[in-house]
């Protein structure tokens, strides 16, 4: 058999072991990313893979390369990618992919047991604090964020002024036989028959 129809049998298998499974993704005839442990997991982490036109004679490319993974310190993911290189070697030769997601997924608590979670600052600075160092520039209140649905909810209730109509928030009080209809205040009450 020829590396190709190797690689076509074991993409074959890979494909319908892993139908419907949220963790494999082919990205490429030759190249699949596989995530080991759930999204919420902080232990989780994304293996990139990719044959050589000689594999499985010759050992898959296999990185961590991914943005998911940018929370890992580079000394968890060269221990990482060196056990799994123990791996690939014990099976070299022969379909492994299944056989290193899988030993990944078991193995995932030991492969992270160090893992500290690399924190990124980003400071934002303003471009008076920049021209005056800081020092003297006035500290800005930050606005709270707003998500689009809560942007999209007050841009549907005003008008092209930005203005809300009048009566948005009155309260209608229906009481026998009589529509009472009452300002925002309290201050005003108006009676319908």
């Amino acid at each position: 058999m020829t590396a190709n129809e190797d690689q076509e049998m074991e993409l074959e298998a890979l494909l319908s072991i892993y139908e419907g499974d949220e963790c494999f993704k082919e990205i490429s005839p030759v190249s699949f990313q596989f995530r080991i442990g759930d999204l919420e997991d902080k232990k989780a982490f994304i293996l990139d893979v990719a044959w050589p036109e000689t594999y499985p004679e010759t050992a898959p490319q296999i990185s961590l390369d991914a943005f998911f993974n940018n929370r890992i310190s580079a000394d968890t993911k060269q221990l990482i990618l060196s056990k799994l290189e123990e791996q690939v070697e014990a099976n070299l030769g022969t379909a492994m992919m299944y056989t290193l997601f899988e030993w990944a997924k078991e193995n995932q608590e030991a492969l992270m047991e160090n893992h500290k979670p690399v924190v990124t600052a980003v400071t934002l600075t303003s471009s008076s604090e920049v021209m005056t160092g800081g020092s003297n520039a006035k500290k800005k209140e930050r606005k709270e964020q707003l998500t689009k649905s809560q942007k999209r909810r007050i841009i549907n209730r005003t008008d092209h002024k930005g203005e809300l109509p009048r009566g948005w928030n009155w309260v209608d009080v229906i009481k026998v036989g009589a529509f009472y209809v009452f300002s925002p205040l309290g201050d005003t009450c108006y009676v319908v028959e």
